[in-house]
């Protein structure tokens, strides 16, 4: 007998794609990771709940080999030929920032080995950076293109290097990290003058949320340094306050999902993206459990575009 196979029932998989627990044996186009660690942060802790909440609001979405279909771009999205599983989680060690750094690179650089691209569910924006060192396996020269609402350029406040704020600040200081485009910044006192001035004089392209809404998303889009591929992390807290309340640093004055779908849709258009992470999600500040519908829904469209543009370049039939 066929199996309904609705959202409520069976495993909470992100979107219920199958399970692959064995990187080894990985047969994929794409692969999520989820990281629940959350060390990173100095304020407002519980983003280590974030892989576990988006997972399960994202089984309501779960559409399997027949893909999503977009009523207002008349296209399906996700469905077959296209191979999506989930790799569970990087082993965190609590308490244990180095051996939990050591996993998560492991993970991303596994997933990389087996020609998957990853998608990391996090865990606070600090889990970037082992993310970034992962891509080294693959890549000697990867742009940076952060949806934000801060800069995370921090200068490692009493000798914290590796907090939530600095993330880009250590990559910047990796050698295979190449252009960086920050977008969606705002919010006074979000980061030091001083932390703009290094970014700036590292070459990063600075956008605010006030210039996103005023130029649009294709002319930020345009002003992206071509890379020969692109490593894409996506604050939740880019979403305006009203949208994402569940996050650690939420921030008035962000962009609305269409703003941040159209972004990803532009960047999917003209970049390479060899890996995805989703950070901050902090559900238990949320309630209503928006804030993780809106996570599974970017990524889920993102990972769509992304797969959709890549088969217009290499060709893949849908047969």
């Amino acid at each position: 007998m066929e199996k309904n196979d609705m959202p409520i029932t069976g495993i909470c998989s992100f979107a219920k794609y199958p399970i692959c627990p064995d990187i080894d044996v990985l047969d994929a186009d794409m692969a999520i990771l989820g990281v629940p660690y959350d060390l990173g942060v100095g304020f407002l802790s519980g983003a280590r709940l974030g892989p576990r909440r988006i997972r399960e609001a994202s089984t309501q979405y779960a559409r399997g080999a027949r893909g999503f279909y977009d009523p207002e771009l008349d296209r399906t999205f996700l469905g077959a030929p296209w191979k999506i599983v989930d790799c569970g989680d990087a082993d965190i060690v609590h308490g244990d920032v180095q051996t939990s750094f050591d996993r998560i690179e492991e993970g991303v650089r596994a997933i990389l080995g087996r020609n998957a691209t990853p998608i990391v569910l996090g865990g606070d924006h600090s889990v970037s950076i082992p993310v970034a060192r992962a891509l080294a396996e693959k890549y000697d020269t990867i742009g940076v293109l952060q949806l934000d609402a801060h800069l995370d350029w921090s200068m490692a406040p009493g000798g914290q290097r590796f907090g939530n704020g600095s993330p880009l600040r250590r990559m910047s200081e990796m050698a295979h990290i190449g252009p960086m485009t920050q977008i969606g910044l705002r919010g006074m006192g979000s980061s030091r003058k001083e932390d703009f001035d290094d970014a700036r004089a590292y070459g990063s392209t600075l956008f605010t949320a006030s210039e996103v809404r005023r130029a649009g998303p294709e002319e930020i889009i345009g002003a992206i340094k071509p890379a020969k591929a692109y490593y894409v992390t996506i604050d939740i807290d880019v979403f305006d306050i009203s949208l994402a309340t569940g996050t650690g640093s939420p921030m008035p004055g962000g962009l609305s999902y269409q703003e941040v779908a159209a972004l990803l849709r532009g960047i999917a258009s003209r970049f390479d993206i060899a890996c995805v992470d989703l950070v901050e999600v902090a559900p238990q500040y949320d309630p209503s459990g928006a804030t993780c519908r809106i996570a599974a829904l970017t990524l889920l469209e993102f990972m769509g575009h992304i797969l959709e543009y890549r088969k217009v370049r290499t060709g893949k039939s849908d047969a």
